[in-house]
């Protein structure tokens, strides 16, 4: 019997990758590599190794050169959520991609890498959670274990685990690290077309169902191509 909260996760990998220019100028931003494999390896990878058996992933710019190297994975099974008429963001393309969803899954950027601490990211999350309470639980790291990151910070967590905004102009302790488990209540009512996550994630704040949990591991941002050879530098050292 498996220890997650779920076994399907949503992989969100249809965006334009403006900021990794220009790497991405012939390529999709998660095909672009980092210590010798594509950024979407290094998610999928991580997903297989905590037992998360199924991925929904999003896919609208340079999409058939994503789908193609995602057709020669064995695992975990993916299936295709198609943004190529429009690009929906991050919470459109979740309400779009709902129907392959259970309730509660585990949302992921396509970008992200990370190493796991005493437990991996997943696990950490699943223990966390309790639907009755949550709407959504974000893995957060604070600063210190954020590398290439140089921003303010997002979230201000209370004892519980209940996350509110950084005040504007203010230093909040916690960066999200674009990996969350979401319960299918966070998504009623969603708009239609393309939105953010953030406008759920406001609603859930103000209802005080937005929890967050303190990853216990290293996370990167790759954001740039000046991100790729200090991570690459990180993933040598383990």
């Amino acid at each position: 019997m498996s220890d997650l909260a779920s076994d399907t996760a949503m992989v969100l990998a249809a965006g334009l990758g403006k900021r990794m220019r220009p790497l991405t100028a012939s390529q999709p931003k998660p095909m672009v590599r980092v210590g010798g494999k594509p950024l979407i390896d290094h998610a999928l990878d991580r997903l297989v190794a905590a037992g998360v058996a199924r991925a929904v992933v999003n896919v609208h710019y340079l999409a058939g050169a994503l789908e193609a190297h995602l057709r020669e994975r064995k695992a975990p099974a993916i299936t295709i959520s198609d943004e190529r008429a429009q690009l929906l963001e991050t919470g459109g393309g979740m309400v779009k991609a709902l129907p392959h969803l259970p309730d509660p899954f585990f949302s992921l950027n396509a970008d992200n890498i990370w190493l796991d601490g005493p437990r991996n990211a997943f696990h950490d999350l699943s223990l966390m959670w309790d639907a009755e309470r949550m709407d959504a639980l974000l893995l957060l790291v604070p600063h210190a274990r954020a590398m290439n990151f140089s921003g303010p910070g997002d979230f201000h967590m209370d004892a519980l685990g209940r996350l509110s905004r950084r005040k504007p102009g203010r230093i909040a302790p916690f960066i999200y690290t674009g990996i969350q488990l979401v319960s299918h209540r966070l998504m009623r009512d969603a708009p239609e077309g393309p939105f953010s996550t953030n406008v759920l994630w406001n609603r859930a704040i103000e209802e005080g169902r937005l929890f967050g949990t303190s990853f216990t591991g290293q996370w990167f941002e790759v954001g740039t191509p000046e991100a790729i050879a200090p991570t690459e530098e990180a993933l040598r050292r383990g």
